[in-house]
């Protein structure tokens, strides 16, 4: 039963539009958080129409006049509950701008959710390639096209859609599985049951390697000073990890175990620190420098083995994208986070599956980047990582909070027993 709310407490006269939203709306709790968004933007509402689907399966659907005192206001609460998915029943074409200035949205732009969307050109429902958070839409009219572009890459004359009409979001609706891994959401606890958790992911990564899925693992350094590198070689042979982005530190520290055993200096099999180990990660990177690559390092044998060896025998792309801090760096860095935040954007197309291990900064970078659509697990010690991908907006992600290398290991094992 529908429990409608008290006469607005607004003073009349007041401005009002009618919105609609459908789907699973109430166990996704899209409505809910639409009405507090109405209320906490100085609105009210009133509950026209509710139907409630009556199986599993079956979609809602809510009609709610919003209120307020003056149009300006309105018009701020419609933008806020667009992003849920609550569309004005007086349906117009959106409105494009062009640009005046290279690198520079115009004002009042349309500024994205990484969820899907859809504007309207000429009548009709166009659905916005690129899906991205934090991007403008550039439209092509004549093309009927429409796509996600960052600002940094806007061009004089390019239409850009400003404001919220005829624009259209599809909230991403949590899993109507009733049991395994929960991916929707933000789910993250240190008490969490980390062996069921692990066994779903890995069911998650054969089923995504069986359906012809793409796996990204975003992985930091701490992969390789934990030992763990031989459990993500592993998942590299056999075919869990299609695309690797990491930044200079992973790779650095990979190749200097390779090379001499050891990771910031520690021989990883013993625990103890060599004797001017610290130069160790500086005289690696020198080597593939001297070599010109890591891919010349590995056809002359000078590199033998490691995570950036597998994926160089195993055609497993990689990007490293680098800080202000790397050192040397090495060659295949990308030192211009620009450049590497368009290359990350590109590569990115088809994944459909993403594991975040133990990188904070590169996790949130790879978050902002990625369509709501894309589950993503995060996987990290300290669960502020997890949290802070939440807040950007990341709000698919689930987080596990562990030490990297009992979950890889586990992580492999629970492969190992699925394919058995």
């Amino acid at each position: 039963m529908v429990r409608h709310p008290a006469p607005s407490r607004l003073q009349s006269p007041v401005v009002v539009e009618e919105v609609e939203l459908s789907g699973h709306i109430i166990d996704s709790l899209i409505l809910p958080k639409v009405l507090d968004a109405i209320l906490n933007n100085g609105g009210d509402f009133q509950l026209k129409r509710v139907d409630v689907g009556q199986a599993n399966e079956d979609p809602s659907y809510a009609l709610i006049a919003v209120q307020a005192a003056d149009r300006e206001t309105l018009d701020h609460i419609l933008s806020q509950i667009a992003d849920h998915g609550a569309m004005p029943t007086t349906a117009q074409d959106c409105t494009p701008v062009a640009a005046d200035v290279d690198g520079v949205f115009p004002e009042d732009f349309y500024s994205t959710t990484n969820q899907r969307t859809e504007v309207r050109l000429d009548g009709k429902w166009t659905p916005v390639a690129d899906q991205e958070m934090d991007c403008g839409i550039l439209v092509d009219p004549a093309a009927g096209t429409a796509r996600c572009g960052p600002m940094n890459a806007v061009r004089t004359g390019e239409s850009i859609v400003v404001g919220h009409a005829g624009v259209r979001v599809f909230p991403q609706e949590r899993s109507r599985e009733s049991h395994g891994f929960a991916f929707m959401g933000s789910n993250v606890s240190t008490e969490k049951p980390k062996g069921i958790a692990i066994r779903e992911i890995a069911r998650t990564l054969m089923e995504n390697r069986a359906g012809g899925g793409k796996t990204l693992l975003v992985g930091g350094p701490a992969i390789v000073h934990t030992g763990s590198g031989k459990w993500v070689q592993q998942l590299i042979r056999r075919g869990y990890i299609d695309l690797l982005f990491a930044g200079n530190a992973l790779a650095t520290h990979d190749i200097e175990q390779a090379m001499f055993g050891t990771s910031l200096g520690v021989y990883l099999d013993e625990g103890r620190q060599a004797e001017a180990g610290h130069e160790h990660h500086l005289r690696a990177i020198n080597r593939i420098r001297r070599a010109g690559g890591i891919r010349q390092a590995v056809e002359s044998g000078l590199l033998k083995s490691g995570i950036m060896y597998e994926c160089d025998r195993n055609n497993v792309d990689f990007l490293l994208a680098g800080s202000i801090r790397d050192d040397g760096p090495l060659p295949e860095v990308i030192t211009d986070v620009l450049v590497a935040q368009q290359q990350m954007r590109e590569k990115i197309r088809d994944v459909t599956f993403c594991l975040m291990v133990a990188t904070t900064l590169h996790s949130v970078a790879v978050g902002n980047l990625l369509p709501a659509s894309v589950k993503v697990v995060c996987v990290d010690i300290n669960p502020s990582a997890v949290i802070k991908l939440s807040d950007r907006g990341s709000f698919q992600t689930s987080g596990l909070v562990t030490d990297v290398e009992p979950f890889l290991r586990v992580l492999a094992e629970e492969l190992t027993a699925l394919e058995s």
